[in-house]
């Protein structure tokens, strides 16, 4: 891989990120989900809303593993 591909693929990483961070701040009101992880999400009842949590929540995760083999 290139360094110019490394770049591109951190960039696209980061702007994942982003996105999954701005989306459960939005979903959990706070950024307690940092500290607590899956736990923040089992008291939203909204059946909905915890499945988009858990979505994003596995989204930066997998994002911050990627993140960690490409440093």
């Amino acid at each position: 891989m290139s360094i110019v591909q490394i770049k591109n693929l951190n960039r696209r990483l980061e702007n994942l990120s982003i996105e999954a961070t701005d989306e459960l701040n939005k979903v959990c009101g706070n950024e307690l989900w940092r500290s607590i992880g899956f736990d923040a999400f089992d008291g939203l009842f909204d059946v909905e809303l915890r499945a988009k949590a858990n979505y994003y929540y596995g989204q930066w995760q997998t994002v911050r593993e990627l993140q960690e083999v490409l440093s």
